[in-house]
């Protein structure tokens, strides 16, 4: 186990499953306590905190709908009755996307979409600000976005809005932070097999023909995202604030091509 991240506090939203719970074991093997958030995947959540513990590391296993404020504020009680801090704070609870085109959208669903992957990092992201200018400043924010912040998809309106927000939402904050020392930076994934693409986890020829528009020819592990994170959220990335790093195997540079 390394030790870059020795004795420092991590919530990681999300990280029952996928990005988040990759992200959470990385971090735990460079030394990070976590607090690992779920909504509805309780038993997920524990896998989490087991992995977790697996490395020598702490955890506590918290439960809120990031969309609601009053539970955002309860988690961050949670874990501070538990750690006494908060050093860093990885935002990736989500929905994805409806399939439906705007014309057919109903409200709940931009709504949902909206309410969930952007009031909730903004809900997260304030408290974590107001926890460490009480310490004194610095920590590490990591939104995790998308390549689709910058890339529309047909039928995914509520998603690539809120992906877009979270890009800017990491860029201004980044301004605001930086006399706290506070880096904030995004990670934005391309495909990942993570419960998102379940059809493809399960089904090789679905997989197959998934990753053919990546021109790496295969999705991401959870874990390679983990270990960006882990960078991002070291003292090695002190001097690295307002960036977006996309790992998505080269595929948005299929832009323009064939055109």
């Amino acid at each position: 186990m390394g030790d870059r991240l020795k004795d420092r506090v991590a919530l990681i939203t999300g990280s029952d499953s996928g990005i988040g719970q990759g992200t959470a074991i990385e971090l735990a093997k460079e030394g990070a306590d976590v607090v690992v958030h779920y909504l509805d995947d309780q038993e997920g959540a524990e896998r989490t905190r087991r992995a977790v513990e697996g490395e020598g590391r702490r955890a506590i296993v918290v439960q809120a709908d990031v969309s609601v404020e009053a539970e955002v504020e309860r988690m961050f009680d949670d874990a501070l009755e538990a750690f006494g801090r908060v050093d860093i704070l990885v935002n990736n609870a989500g929905v994805d996307a409806s399939g439906t085109q705007v014309a057919e959208m109903a409200t709940d669903v931009w709504e949902r979409a909206i309410r969930t992957n952007l009031y909730g990092y903004f809900f997260t992201a304030r408290r974590f600000i107001k926890e460490r200018r009480k310490a004194g400043g610095k920590g590490k924010i990591i939104n995790v976005t998308s390549v689709h912040d910058t890339i529309p998809r047909a039928g995914a309106a509520d998603y690539d809005c809120s992906k877009g927000g979270q890009l800017n939402l990491t860029r201004t904050l980044a301004l605001e932070l930086a006399p706290d020392h506070i880096n904030v930076n995004s990670i934005g994934p391309g495909m990942v097999l993570t419960p998102f693409n379940q059809q493809a986890i399960d089904d090789p020829k679905e997989r197959e023909k998934q990753v053919e528009s990546i021109p790496w020819k295969r999705a991401a592990e959870p874990w390679e995202i983990g270990r960006l994170a882990v960078y991002l959220v070291s003292d090695d990335a002190d001097y690295v604030t307002g960036a977006t790093y996309y790992i998505d195997g080269g595929l948005m540079q299929n832009q323009g091509q064939g055109a």
